[in-house]
């Protein structure tokens, strides 16, 4: 097996007695052993088999070994969600005195552990702008570990040059990780370019439907080894079932993101001719300033559209409501169109300097693409706009 679409739906568990065709739900908190030797070996790892579902279980491992193999990575781990990959990963690798480079248009919650948390433990992160990444080689310092980005940005919209950054990793031996959730690995695979770690929040496009959380990291085995010792006694481990579910969704990942991306398109070009409308970024759009460095590392523009209202916040608030069709929400790659206006909610408690700074101006809407019929998710935002 060597497509995409045919890993996605034929890597399994192995068959029960039961001859299953579809992968049972294994609800169990542990499993049990032949004798005392079996479990002495067990426990020493000497063989390969479920302890305890904290530690593995065969449904998030299925779930596991998929993303290991679309990413192109050689082990993972999977989380209860995004963000416990995000947080292990760096608690993980990180110690004391670290240092980290980040780009600085980044998901909130990342940015908080960044500013808030990690300098409680004296580690400090450095942002660049996507716009100064050829000047990133001048915020290294020698206690730099780590170089982190997202690309597309979330939720400026940003595309950042993989290869470019991979090649500077390597300069100066800093682990690599990308944040790949708003690509997918149907259309990105930042290991190809030189990551030694990729996250996901599974929340997102990978369950695609609204259902459940989930979160998952791949990359280097001795990386992922250690990721795999922290979260182990730590506890931030995905359940049997959102991995059942999640190993699901990921059968129809790539026909699932082809039409997301279809629609994002259109979307992003009706958006792009309205009058009321300033600014619109999509990465497959001509305009876009990283058109050409997202035509080389993504199969398609993904299906997140960010757009700028005229009218400032007020334009944004009267812009949602009249939205009748779209969802008002926070989650994004779900199969119904959402529409968020980071000013006035997310984002609300930032300044406006601060906003600006991550490429959340007054009018910004984020709209995550779904899987309507495009002509009435343009009818919804056009109705809206007027």
């Amino acid at each position: 097996m060597e497509n995409f679409e045919t890993f996605a739906i034929r890597t399994q568990t192995e068959r029960t007695q039961f001859d299953e065709h579809s992968t049972p739900l294994f609800v169990t908190s542990s499993f049990v052993f032949e004798d005392a030797e079996d479990m002495r070996a067990s426990f020493a790892e000497e063989k390969p088999k479920n302890l305890y579902s904290r530690f593995s279980n065969p449904n998030v491992t299925e779930f596991t070994d998929k993303i290991v193999k679309m990413e192109g990575a050689e082990a993972g781990y999977a989380f209860a969600t995004g963000m416990a990959a995000i947080y292990s990963t760096f608690a993980t690798l990180l110690n004391a005195g670290d240092h980290i480079v980040s780009c600085q248009s980044v998901f909130g919650s990342t940015h908080t552990l960044f500013t808030k948390y990690f300098p409680k433990w004296n580690i400090e992160t450095t942002y660049f702008k996507a716009e100064d990444a050829e000047k990133v080689e001048q915020y290294i310092q020698p206690n730099t570990k780590i170089l982190y980005l997202e690309t597309p940005t979330n939720p400026a919209i940003e595309v950042l040059d993989l290869e470019y950054f991979g090649q500077i990793a390597k300069k100066h031996n800093l682990i690599f990780i990308v944040d790949n959730c708003f690509a997918t690995p149907y259309l990105q695979q930042p290991i190809k370019y030189g990551a030694d770690i990729v996250v996901h929040s599974a929340t997102k496009l990978i369950d695609g439907q609204g259902r459940v959380l989930g979160g998952v990291a791949v990359g280097k085995a001795d990386l992922i080894r250690e990721i795999y010792l922290f979260a182990r006694n730590t506890g931030p481990a995905m359940s049997p079932f959102n991995a059942w579910v999640l190993s699901k969704s990921l059968e129809t990942l790539a026909i699932r993101v082809e039409r997301h991306c279809e629609n994002a398109l259109k979307v992003a070009e009706f958006l792009e001719n309205h009058p009321n409308v300033e600014l619109v970024k999509y990465p497959f759009l001509k305009s876009h300033p990283g058109y050409e460095i997202a035509k080389k590392q993504m199969k398609l523009g993904g299906n997140i559209v960010a757009f700028e209202i005229k009218g400032g916040i007020e334009g944004g608030r009267n812009f949602l409501n009249k939205i009748k069709m779209c969802s008002l929400s926070a989650n994004l790659g779900d199969t119904r169109t959402i529409v968020t206006h980071p000013a006035s909610t997310t984002h609300s408690k930032l300044t406006d300097e601060e906003r600006n700074e991550v490429g959340i101006t007054a009018g910004l809407v984020r709209c995550s693409v779904g899987l309507e019929h495009v002509d009435d998710i343009i009818a919804d935002l056009k109705q809206a706009l007027e």
